[in-house]
């Protein structure tokens, strides 16, 4: 009898061990996995070109820490993504770059999440050509357009020059005028009447933003020359 208790005894404390086990490996499983991984960040601010750029992609949940990388499409030029989900650098092209970030976490097994995003890069200052130069008479002509993508006031200036053969320049349009934020495509008309000669056409605008003492610099210049004639 005494050795039939022993056993019982033994197969009860066993059975107790078993129980913690399972309950010990339950809770090693739970916090290798940790609360569901989710992604935060659906959307970037904009980026300016040859701006440094920097912005955090966000996830919450997993075990971390996080790792983060691109699987699909491409960052722009001077833009990367660290694997702490901080994007950084300065973009050296303009335009609208889709890509896919991908997060992974620590756990085991580990978990992953991916992001459709776009990142657009913008220039600060935008000059254009609405009207293209051309000669007509004794006249140089035409237009530009003027944008401000940023979400500061510019105190704009915008010069027209023609330059001659000797290299004398004569002003062939100015303007100076605060350009409001995210203001698109204000036309700015140029023409002169000039002697004859052959003329280079330089057209350059120059952005002052007094909120962040910043300057921002654009230009224009046909790749031909422009002739005015001698009047018969």
């Amino acid at each position: 009898m005494r050795h039939t208790h022993c056993w019982r005894l033994v197969a009860v404390i066993a059975a107790g061990w078993a129980i913690l086990a399972d309950s010990s490996l339950w809770a090693q499983q739970a916090a290798a996995t940790g609360r569901p991984l989710v992604l935060q960040t659906s959307t970037l601010p904009k980026a300016y070109v040859r701006q440094l750029y920097q912005a955090r992609l966000e996830a919450e949940g997993g075990i971390t820490p996080l790792k983060w990388e691109v699987s699909e499409g491409s960052l722009p030029a001077g833009i990367i993504l660290q694997s702490d989900g901080v994007l950084s650098g300065t973009p050296t092209e303009t335009g609208e770059f889709r890509f896919t970030a991908r997060v992974t976490d620590s756990g085991k097994p580990a978990y992953e999440r991916q992001q459709n995003l776009s990142l657009v890069v913008a220039a600060p200052l935008m000059l254009q050509w609405s009207r293209y130069p051309k000669v007509s008479g004794q006249r140089i002509e035409g237009a530009v357009t003027v944008s401000n993508q940023t979400n500061h006031d510019f105190d704009l200036t915008v010069v027209m020059l023609a330059v001659n053969e000797i290299g004398r320049a004569t002003a062939v349009g100015y303007q100076h005028f605060p350009l409001k934020k995210n203001s698109a495509d204000v036309e700015i008309p140029f023409g002169e009447n000039l002697p004859h000669g052959a003329y280079e056409l330089d057209v350059d605008a120059v952005a002052e933003v007094p909120a962040n003492d910043s300057i921002y610099r654009a230009r224009l210049v046909p790749k031909e020359k422009f002739e005015i004639q001698v009047v018969p």
